[in-house]
């Protein structure tokens, strides 16, 4: 994990791959944006230079991220490293 500065502020964030076969959609979206809310940090994804909010299902559907792609998870808050690793760990994991 890479910790950033920007502005004065860190920036914890991440590049993974995504693992699970159904990508970023339906119910792994819901699983991620369930952890993410856990956090009181801003978090965002990244994919292919689109950033979106990692608390909303629809708009982190809309990046399209598919099983093999990379994308990156960035949190800025008291949190920001916990949220990174976590959400990080999770899409890494296989489909139960």
């Amino acid at each position: 994990m890479r910790t950033k500065r920007r502005k004065g502020e860190s920036v914890a964030e991440r590049e993974v791959v995504v693992v699970p076969e159904a990508g970023l959609h339906a119910r792994p979206a819901a699983k991620f944006v369930k952890t993410a809310k856990g956090y009181s940090s801003d978090i965002v994804v990244i994919k292919d230079g689109a950033e979106v909010n990692a608390k909303s299902s629809l708009r982190l559907m809309t990046l399209g991220a598919k099983h093999g792609d990379k994308i990156t998870i960035r949190a800025n808050g008291e949190d920001e490293e916990a949220a990174v690793e976590a959400l990080a760990a999770l899409i890494s994991e296989e489909e139960e």
